[in-house]
């Protein structure tokens, strides 16, 4: 029998994706104890594991030497930083992979982050919760100038977005996309402009070494002061002792971040900073993103398998 193990919290605890995943791999093995694995546990978790369904857990050479069965990994959600793609390839595994599947959970998610952040939402409700009535409303996101960083399907569906908002858009991406720009009246040029000129800020990259740190404290201290930053692609692309200096120092307005170096984040200074919105990397994760992801994890491994 084939031995699937899901290592997403995510994907187990979705009765929808257990009963399918069930229906075609009858011996799937699911993370239960919605438990963050790693190391030791990660290996002991996936022993003879003939295909994984991952999340973000990280699958390096140590990992991979040491399940001498697995033939193929399927990816619950978009991002492939963790996993070591050429060395997979070197050992002939497979990886399955679909780009784009939770675009819209993430773009929906940022324009809140871009609205709460404008219009004082979050400021403003927790004070209310401690007594405060304060009746600055911030200010409206239509007509503001929106900065986006990495303009792949992430990037694309929030420029579709803001459509309605008829901001002025700047995009920056290592991809000449020159007519896409055109047909929907972005503005291509380059980081450091973006960072100068932008109200809002808003970064839809992978995490590479090109990406590594981009936010940092020189970047910020480009950034107007009236101005906020929003990272829901990946954690590491800002420097979070940068950001948090910022924020307390009111280099910049305020924050959105939804991704950590370290989930979960243990910097309790940084996340009571009261301009800082911070969410628990949940961008990709409502209900309709957690079961395409899944859908599409569960058919890169009957198409593998043949079933």
């Amino acid at each position: 029998m084939i031995k699937i193990c899901v290592t997403s919290p995510s994907f187990s605890k979705n009765e929808v994706l257990r009963e399918e995943l069930l229906r075609w791999f009858p011996g799937s093995i699911f993370n239960d104890n919605g438990e963050r694995l790693e190391g030791n546990r990660l290996i002991e978790y996936l022993s003879h594991a003939d295909g994984v369904v991952i999340g973000l857990e990280k699958m390096n050479k140590t990992i991979i030497d040491s399940i001498p069965s697995l033939k193929i990994i399927s990816k619950f959600g978009v991002g492939l930083d963790n996993i070591d793609l050429t060395y997979c390839r070197s050992k002939n595994i497979r990886i399955g992979w679909t780009p784009g599947v939770n675009k819209l959970s993430v773009a929906e998610m940022t324009l809140s982050f871009m609205i709460m952040l404008l219009r004082n939402l979050y400021t403003t409700s927790n004070q209310l919760k401690n007594g405060v009535w304060n009746k600055s409303g911030g200010l409206n996101l239509t007509g503001k100038t929106v900065g986006i960083i990495g303009v792949g399907n992430i990037g694309k569906e929030v420029i579709r977005l803001l459509g309605p908002f008829k901001c002025r858009v700047l995009v920056n991406d290592i991809i000449d996309q020159s007519e896409y720009y055109k047909d929907n009246e972005c503005i291509e040029v380059s980081k450091d402009e973006i960072f100068s000129q932008s109200d809002i800020i808003t970064i839809h990259t992978p995490l590479d070494e090109s990406t590594k740190y981009l936010v940092n404290s020189e970047m910020m201290n480009k950034i107007k002061k009236t101005s906020f930053v929003i990272n829901t692609a990946r954690g590491g692309i800002i420097n979070m002792a940068d950001l948090k200096k910022a924020l307390k120092d009111g280099a910049i307005a305020g924050a959105a971040v939804d991704v950590y170096e370290g989930e979960p984040p243990v910097d309790r200074e940084l996340l009571c900073i009261p301009n800082l919105i911070c969410t628990p990397h949940i961008g990709g994760n409502s209900y309709e993103s957690v079961v395409s992801m899944g859908r599409s994890a569960i058919s890169h491994l009957q198409e593998f398998f043949k079933t």
